[in-house]
């Protein structure tokens, strides 16, 4: 018993750390997985502006296309932009020694980020970068201070400044808290449609972190009638058998 308290608090360990961390407020992303036109809109999204940099070794092209309703020839066509073969994965050409000098250290692959880090998460992610000339790339992040790499919808969403206040806590301490954003270079989108693009990408890390997902729920579904059938059955077998003892 104690053995299966134990093994329970490890297993919830990751998600309280995600509920704890940052204390940045989260937009729900509202993503819907049944929507293929999302997806597709996703894929073409990530192919054009994350795969030069981020992999998602766990996806192969053909896979992808099927899964969200494209034919192999539009798969071919429209997202194969790293690749040639329909069955390989959708890995980056970048050599990991060079991203390493580059960036300091290879972008990670993004084939389950969606499940590291929740689709919230991301969604609130790709709408919080703001200008910050102190860092590298000239831009940070709300939900992701200091992160490493440039705003690479940039062309989309526009460049903006965050809107700051200063607040001080208990212990006397001066904290500088984002209230908003003001744009500075508009972009190719307006507000609207930027925040569909985000969701849209958002929608696409999410199925390729676990593409069975809606099938697998899809089954728990028959097994959780099956096990109400069976446990109607078992019961009337109980009483049919318990009968002449009571």
């Amino acid at each position: 018993m104690k053995k299966l308290i134990v093994a329970c608090v490890f297993a919830v360990l990751p998600v309280l750390g995600m509920a704890a961390g940052g204390g940045v407020h989260l937009e729900k992303a509202n993503i819907d997985l049944r929507d293929n036109a999302s997806l597709q809109r996703g894929a073409k999204l990530f192919v054009n502006y994350c795969l030069s940099c981020h992999s998602a070794a766990y996806q192969r092209y053909n896979r992808m296309g099927r899964d969200i309703g494209l034919s192999d020839e539009q798969v071919k066509e429209h997202l194969m932009l790293a690749s040639d073969k329909l069955g390989e994965t959708m890995t980056i050409a970048m050599p990991t020694a060079d991203a390493k000098k580059w960036f300091g250290n290879p972008p990670p692959d993004l084939s389950v980020i969606a499940r590291a880090r929740g689709v919230d998460w991301l969604y609130t992610y790709f709408k919080t970068f703001y200008i910050d000339e102190s860092r590298p790339f000239g831009v940070n992040n709300k939900v992701f201070p200091d992160v490493g790499m440039p705003h690479v919808l940039w062309e989309l969403e526009g460049m903006k400044k965050a809107v700051t206040r200063t607040d001080t806590d208990a212990e006397g301490n001066e904290h500088t808290v984002i209230t908003g954003y003001e744009m500075v270079k508009p972009g190719s989108m307006n507000e609207a449609e930027y925040d569909q693009a985000a969701r849209d990408l958002t929608a696409f890390l999410a199925y390729t972190g676990e593409p069975i997902q809606l099938k697998r729920q899809q089954i728990g579904v028959y097994v959780l009638i099956f096990l109400l059938f069976f446990f109607v059955v078992a019961y009337l077998l109980k009483k049919e058998y318990w009968k002449d003892v009571h």
